[in-house]
């Protein structure tokens, strides 16, 4: 955890800061939307998982239109027509049924995480299309992909770029939020975990 927030501190904040200075607020906001809209497959398929229908229709509605009209998902304009469900993943999926969540998870360069949500994490790695069409770190040999299988260094590249994009964008919106976390006179690591061991458990009551 101290590994991950003197990073935060000394590397990704200063670079979120010269990123935000850079770019504008509503270009933030659209490339957040464009990640968001990548990731449709992973939440239409837990939506199916589960069972809940109106979510997986929802979510299909809300990637043809964001993907059309918005621009490839630049414009989130499903949600101003109130087209919103609740974001959908394997950790919930497994949670849904059951499953318990095991001990809380720090990882190095990673988001919080418990045993249950790494292993959904990797599932949904797993259901994204885009890493087997796209930029393939899952290898299968029978179905083609936009850079070749072979071409090991551009996939990585691209990968690792686009990670580090997403984060970068999503440090620089939320600047103002760890801000106030980070001075805050309390123990910044039981607060981070009860919050996100909370806020797991409402996603899957939900």
């Amino acid at each position: 955890f101290e590994f991950n927030r003197k990073l935060d501190r000394y590397a990704l904040k200063p670079f979120a800061q010269g990123y935000d200075f850079i770019v504008p607020d509503f270009v933030q906001v659209g490339i957040s939307n464009m990640f968001y809209n990548l990731r449709f497959v992973p939440r239409l398929m837990n939506n199916l998982f589960q069972g809940k229908l109106k979510g997986a229709s929802i979510e299909v509605g809300r990637f043809l239109l964001n993907s059309t009209v918005g621009y490839a998902g630049f414009l989130d304009l499903a949600k101003e027509i109130d087209l919103v469900t609740p974001e959908e993943d394997f950790g919930q999926t497994l949670g849904f049924y059951g499953v318990k969540s095991g001990p809380y998870l720090v990882l190095p360069l990673m988001q919080p995480f418990t045993v249950r949500d790494l292993t959904g994490y990797v599932t949904d790695i797993f259901l994204n299309p885009i890493n087997w069409l796209v930029a393939p770190i899952i290898s299968i040999n029978e179905i083609p992909s936009l850079i070749d299988q072979k071409n090991t260094w551009t996939i990585t590249f691209v990968q690792m770029g686009t990670r580090a994009g997403d984060i970068i964008n999503e440090r620089s919106r939320n600047l103002e939020k760890y801000q106030g976390v980070e001075e805050a006179p309390f123990d910044l690591y039981t607060a981070v975990r009860n919050a996100y061991l909370q806020s797991r458990a409402r996603q899957i009551r939900e």
